[in-house]
């Protein structure tokens, strides 16, 4: 029986400010967390017994996720985190130390574990992976997709021979550097033999460390790679352009919520929109509780959260609100990330609430 392992401890310091007020997996898309989909897809795979490391805000996955009967699974939770000055503060062991802390604790891992980043979107066939992987009696493998030469630099790249097995990494190489354009999908299968090579109470990664450990050592460790989907959400900007691609419909099984009331146009309950007076071209989705005034004009892709609030005359193009958000009378937003107390361009500049200077007039729509 496979488990898994969804590593979901880090901050999230690329993607502030969305991470400002909850941790990088609970981020939404189409109203959804990421990391909901991540169990949708296990479970659709038979994967039920699943392990997530948590740190930052660690309430808000325990909260939302609880025991994960919802979803057909059983979810445990494993908090990184130290007492620094009489306070708990949270501390990541690293994506390799967070699984070795749950097995010297409790032995959880006696099996084949799929290990995923909390922060990814996949629709990789899992069952595929692992026949693949039992049948090359791997002890670790790592799943892998093809990029262009100018996206290595944004990679761990992964150089492997003919018959799959890892010669070697490159983190991050230049373009004209690279070995390889085998990029690293952050997903792993496991056998529990590998986590005896990771050192006990120190932080320890999976990519940087455990790998060429076994590389060095000459340990059966393949790579793997299969046309699939994979969205990863490591900077706003990818935030951004992976929510433009799923409001135009680009990636399966991702369906629109509420109810479409004109082509392109989906709503939530209890909106207030009057279709006359209003310019809407989607693909756009209108939150429950929101309040479209007159000669408000929407180009989509668009997305607004629950509650809110696009005053008379405003316009809002190819964004993104989420919960709670007012555009002010007149407020022209365009290709942006916006919540009632910062707005992110599709540049990835953030301009916070109060600022002077900008030109941009929005604020919280409960007020």
């Amino acid at each position: 029986m496979t488990k898994a392992m969804i590593l979901a401890a880090g901050q999230g310091t690329r993607i502030r400010p969305l991470t400002k007020g909850m941790p990088k997996p609970m981020i939404p898309i189409l109203g959804k967390p990421v990391l909901e989909y991540i169990i949708e897809h296990l479970a659709r795979h038979g994967v039920r017994e699943i392990m997530i490391n948590v740190a930052y805000h660690h309430w808000k996955i325990e909260n939302y996720f609880g025991d994960g009967s919802r979803w057909g699974v059983e979810i445990g939770y494993s908090y990184e985190g130290v007492r620094e000055h009489g306070e708990i503060v949270p501390r990541p062991k690293g994506s390799a130390g967070g699984m070795r802390h749950i097995q010297d604790f409790s032995g959880f891992f006696d099996d084949t574990t799929l290990v995923l980043c909390g922060d990814a979107i996949i629709d990789l066939d899992i069952t595929a992976a692992l026949e693949e992987h039992h049948a090359k009696k791997a002890m670790a493998t790592v799943v892998t997709l093809p990029v262009s030469r100018e996206e290595v630099k944004n990679y761990g790249v992964v150089v492997a021979g003919d018959d799959g097995r890892v010669q070697s990494f490159q983190e991050k190489p230049k373009p004209e550097e690279a070995l390889s354009n085998l990029a690293s999908t952050g997903i792993y299968i496991f056998e529990p033999a590998v986590l005896e090579l990771v050192p006990r109470g120190v932080e320890f990664d999976i990519g940087s460390q455990l790998f060429p450990l076994l590389v060095k050592q000459g340990l059966p460790f393949f790579a793997q790679s299969h046309p699939f989907h994979w969205i990863d959400i490591g900077r706003v900007t990818d935030y951004w352009t992976v929510l433009q691609r799923v409001l135009k419909g680009e990636i399966a099984d991702m369906r629109m919520p509420g109810k479409e009331v004109r082509p392109g146009v989906w709503v939530g309950l209890n909106t207030r929109v009057n279709w006359d007076k209003v310019n809407i071209t989607g693909p756009v989705y209108i939150g429950s509780g929101s309040d479209i005034e007159d000669g408000v004009t929407i180009e989509g892709p668009a997305w607004l959260g629950n509650g809110c609030q696009l005053r008379a005359g405003s316009h809002l193009v190819r964004s993104v609100l989420f919960d709670y958000t007012r555009l002010n009378a007149g407020a022209t937003f365009t290709d942006v990330i916006a919540s009632p107390l910062y707005v992110v361009d599709r540049g990835g500049h953030t301009t916070y609430q109060g600022e002077e200077g900008t030109a941009l007039r929005w604020g919280d729509a409960r007020a």
